[in-house]
C-alpha cells in the first residue's frame, strides 16, 4: 500500500509545484495578485464557493466492492496466456487454410466464445452470446492493409438489464483480441499480442466474469473485437450495428494495452495510474454544432469527456478495493489519469469508431509504452529485445484495470439514466444562474439530482449541490436558482439513486 501512496501522492504534488511555483518566483506582489485572480487560490470569497460543497467520493456500494474482489490475477493471467498460445491472431488468418490446429485468429474468436458461454452458464444462461461476422473488402492504395476480402468476427455477449424501465441503456466494455507482428502480412510467425490487445481482452472477459453474478437495472455488453491493427473494422462494424439497432450506448469502454508493461529499466512507469483519453468535440459534430460548443466554451465537455469524469469519480470510491475486498482511503490506490485528447500521437483505437457514430467512448492505456514490445517480430538485437511478449505482462497491474472497468460498468448500470433537457436560462443579464432539467427515460422513484460545476479552467467537477423535490414543477421540469454566475464556471446536472450511484453529468445548452 505505501507504493499505492508514493504514486499517487507523487502525482498531486507534481501538480501542486506547478500551481504554486509561478507565484513563488514572482513574489509576495504577485502571490497577492495571484490569489484575487486565480480560480485555485482559497483567498477571499467567489461565488464559485458562494452555495454547495466540495465534491466528495461516493458512498462504497459493499455489493459492487465484493464484486470487485472477485477478479482473480489468476484469471486473468489464464486469459492472456491463451490468448498468446494461438501464436498469431493477425486478422488476415481468418482466411488461411495452412495453419496448424489451434492457431489463428479464427481459434481466437472461437475460445474467447466458449469462455462467455461458459460465464453465461455458471450464472444460469443471465447472458446471450453472439458473433458479430462480416466480410471486410479489400481496402485500395499503396498502404491498404487489407487486399483481399477477409472474414471478420467479433465476439461479445450482453447481459440483460433487469429494471424493464432501464434496460435499454447500455454500458459497453471491449479490447481487440487480434495481433500482428512488425509485417503487416506476416499471419504465420510469432505475433503473442499479450499486451496489446491480449490485456484489453482479459479486461473484458473478467468484467464478464464477475458482473454476470450481479443483477443490475441497465444492461451491459462485454465485447472483444478483430480487425483493429488494420484499421478498426471490427468496431467500425459493431459501432454502425450498434447505430442501425438504435442501442442506448452511455458508455463504451474501450482497453487497449493495459498490461503495464515491466521492461526492466524504465523507472518512470507507473503501476498505479491508467490514462484514460477522451475526445474535445464529438467526431460526428458538424460544423454549425461546433461552432456553438465553441462559442458556449463545451470544448471540454463532450459526453465523452463527461463519461471520463465519471470514471475519475468511481475511482475515487473504489480505487483502492483489492485483496480482501477492504476499500482504502482515496489517496491510496490505483487512479485514472484525466487524458484531454482522443488518443496518443499518430495511434488510434477502437473507441474511435463508436465517437464517429455519436456515442460516448474512451480508451484505457498503461501509463508508459514500450514501442519494442508492440508491433514487432520477436527477436534480440543489440541486447534489446523486440516483441510483444507475456513477459512484460504485469498481471497484478490488469486486474487493477479490470476493477476500475468493472465498477464502472456496475456504477453507471446502478444509476439512474442521466437526466434529459438540461438547459441554463439565458434570458437575462445577471449573476445567477438557472438550470431546467427533466428525469430520464425509465427514472426510478426516489431519483435525485445534483448540480456540479467547476472553474473554465479546471479539469473536473469541484462542487455540487443537491436538488430538493420541490424544484420538480407539475409539469415534470425541475427547476434550481444557484447564486454562481454561469460566466465563471461550467455547469452540469447528474442523476443519484438512493445509495448514491451517480450518473455521467450532463452539461446545460441556452435557453432563452
Amino acid at each position: 500500500m505505501k507504493a499505492n501512496v508514493r504514486a499517487k501522492v507523487s502525482h498531486r504534488l507534481a501538480h501542486l509545484v506547478f500551481l504554486i511555483l509561478p507565484a513563488c518566483l514572482g513574489g509576495f506582489l504577485l502571490l497577492a495578485a495571484s490569489s484575487k485572480t486565480s480560480g485555485v487560490s482559497d483567498a477571499g470569497k467567489r461565488d464559485l464557493d458562494a452555495t454547495g460543497s466540495a465534491i466528495e467520493p461516493a458512498a462504497v456500494d459493499s455489493t459492487i466492492a465484493a464484486t470487485l474482489n472477485q477478479i482473480s490475477v489468476k484469471q486473468i493471467r489464464h486469459t492472456i496466456e491463451s490468448l498468446v498460445g494461438f501464436k498469431n491472431r493477425s486478422t488476415l488468418s481468418s482466411m488461411d487454410k495452412d495453419l496448424p490446429p489451434g492457431t489463428g485468429v479464427t481459434a481466437a474468436a472461437d475460445w474467447i466464445e466458449k469462455r462467455l458461454v461458459e460465464y453465461s452458464t455458471d450464472c444460469g444462461g443471465c447472458m446471450e452470446v453472439k458473433r458479430d461476422t462480416f466480410t471486410e473488402p479489400p481496402q485500395t492504395g499503396p498502404r491498404a492493409r487489407i487486399t483481399q476480402p477477409t472474414t471478420i468476427t467479433n465476439v461479445y455477449a450482453v447481459l440483460r438489464g433487469k429494471d424493464p424501465e432501464q434496460a435499454k441503456r447500455i454500458i459497453l466494455v471491449t479490447g481487440h483480441y487480434d495481433s500482428r507482428n512488425s509485417d503487416n502480412f506476416n499471419t504465420h510467425d510469432p505475433a503473442p499480442g499479450a499486451n496489446d490487445d491480449a490485456s484489453g481482452v482479459a479486461v473484458s472477459l473478467e468484467c464478464a466474469r464477475v458482473l454476470s453474478r450481479l443483477k443490475l437495472p441497465a444492461t451491459l455488453i462485454f465485447a472483444a473485437v478483430a480487425g483493429e491493427e488494420q484499421g478498426l473494422y471490427g468496431s467500425a462494424h459493431l459501432a454502425q450495428l450498434a447505430k442501425s439497432e438504435d442501442w442506448d450506448i452511455e458508455g463504451v469502454l474501450n482497453n487497449d494495452i493495459v498490461g503495464g508493461n515491466t521492461t526492466p529499466g524504465d523507472s518512470l512507469q507507473d503501476k498505479f495510474a491508467v490514462r484514460v483519453f477522451s475526445e474535445s468535440l464529438p467526431a460526428n459534430a458538424t460544423p454549425e454544432e461546433i461552432r456553438r460548443l465553441v462559442l458556449l466554451g463545451y470544448e471540454s465537455d463532450s459526453p465523452s469527456r463527461e463519461l471520463a469524469r465519471a470514471i475519475v469519480d468511481v475511482g475515487n470510491t473504489y480505487d483502492a478495493v483489492g485483496a480482501g475486498g477492504k476499500v482504502a482511503k482515496a489517496t491510496e490506490g490505483f487512479h485514472p489519469v484525466l487524458e484531454f485528447r482522443r488518443d496518443r500521437f499518430l495511434r488510434g483505437g477502437d473507441h474511435s469508431s463508436f465517437n464517429q457514430e455519436g456515442f460516448a467512448a474512451v480508451r484505457f492505456t498503461e501509463w508508459r509504452e514500450d514501442f519494442n514490445h508492440q508491433h514487432q517480430n520477436v527477436r534480440t538485437e543489440n541486447s534489446v529485445e523486440y516483441g510483444d511478449l507475456l513477459k512484460f505482462v504485469d498481471f497484478d497491474y490488469v486486474a487493477r484495470v479490470a476493477r476500475l472497468n468493472a465498477a464502472t460498468m456496475a456504477v453507471l448500470a446502478s444509476a439512474p439514466p442521466p437526466p434529459e433537457k438540461v438547459r441554463v436560462v439565458t434570458r437575462n443579464l445577471d449573476d445567477n444562474t438557472t438550470l431546467h432539467w427533466a428525469d430520464g427515460p425509465g427514472a426510478p422513484s426516489g431519483t435525485s439530482y445534483q448540480i456540479v460545476w467547476r472553474e473554465t479552467a479546471a479539469p473536473d467537477w469541484q462542487r455540487f449541490k443537491a436538488s430538493e423535490p420541490s424544484q420538480r414543477g407539475s409539469d415534470g421540469v425541475y427547476e434550481v436558482t444557484l447564486p454562481v454566475s454561469k460566466d465563471n464556471v461550467i455547469f452540469g446536472v447528474r442523476a443519484v439513486d438512493a445509495a448514491g450511484h451517480r450518473s455521467v453529468a450532463v452539461v446545460p445548452m441556452p435557453e432563452r
